[in-house]
């Protein structure tokens, strides 16, 4: 392929990105609109406080797929699937800012987005399987210990870059990933400023979060 039709890659993964699953299978399964409720996010945590397990379970796997699938799709169509070539392509380090940058501000929901937490999941394991098993498995433990997804998803947001470079060391593609990581963080910082006050809400509760 030329530049010209690989720097498509970048506007194709934001569209990508933008698909915002929480809307999606909220309207096929008739239930509010996310953004209605709770914290207003359009997330899987937030669906969850519908009741409706699957409808959450159907978003956690649809925004993680699409990050997934963006870095390989890229992957395959730049013909760059080995790891070292990965890690030095900074067009795929565009990519992964454009899937994650769609979720955060989707062009088809009002540019109003979740706060990232599967499809940075995904992204990590279109980079790298270890590398994701990792975050995941950190994010995992936080959440069963301490019933706080918003915890979970900051205590991995802090732990993936590094675990990254543990792995690579410093790679083109780290600096990527460190900023999905801040903007991970910055929409979080209300859940930040809840966790401090005591006012964050678990788990599987109902109860708004604001």
């Amino acid at each position: 392929m030329t530049l010209t039709l690989d720097l498509l890659l970048i506007p194709i993964a934001y569209l990508i990105g933008s698909i915002s699953f929480a809307v999606v299978v909220s309207k096929c399964m008739n239930l509010p609109d996310p953004h209605s409720y709770g914290s207003g996010n359009p997330g899987a945590t937030n669906v969850l406080r519908t009741g409706n397990k699957l409808a959450a379970v159907l978003t956690l796997i649809g925004d993680a797929l699409k990050g997934y699938l963006a870095v390989m799709l890229a992957r395959i169509i730049l013909g760059d699937q080995s790891l070292t070539a990965s890690l030095n392509s900074w067009l795929l380090c565009g990519v992964v800012l454009a899937v994650f940058l769609g979720h955060l501000f989707p062009v088809f929901h009002g540019f109003k987005g979740g706060k990232g937490v599967a499809t940075a999941c995904g992204i990590l394991f279109g980079v790298n399987a270890i590398l994701g098993m990792a975050t995941l498995g950190t994010w995992i433990i936080v959440a069963l210990f301490m019933r706080y997804s918003s915890l979970a998803a900051l205590a991995a947001a802090i732990f993936g870059p590094i675990y990254f470079v543990f792995l690579f060391g410093f790679q083109p593609m780290g600096i990527a990933l460190l900023i999905v990581c801040l903007l991970l963080i910055w929409r979080h910082r209300s859940n930040i400023h809840n966790l401090l006050n005591g006012t964050e809400s678990r788990i599987g509760s109902k109860k708004k979060s604001t």
